[in-house]
């Protein structure tokens, strides 16, 4: 039997401790192959991230963390 549970879509803002580098730009590619994370863009002003994930698999903590990981420069 197959169950699903139903995605709880959540967009937030993350501010950046830095203004982002050609790199920084690759590792927010590579961000969307994390599972649970929908999108992730820079705003207009360069100075945060919009970040859009299914809180049903990620918490802000693990948001937040796998940025962290991924060598995006976040406060």
């Amino acid at each position: 039997m197959l169950f699903l549970i139903p995605m709880t879509k959540v967009q937030t803002k993350v501010k950046l401790s830095r203004p982002l580098v050609e790199e920084d730009l690759g590792n927010i590619a590579r961000v969307h192959a994390v599972f649970g994370f929908l999108a992730v863009r820079v705003s207009a002003s360069g100075d945060e991230l919009f970040v859009e994930y299914d809180y049903s698999r990620l918490s802000l903590n693990d948001v937040r963390g796998s940025l962290q990981e991924h060598g995006i420069p976040i406060v």
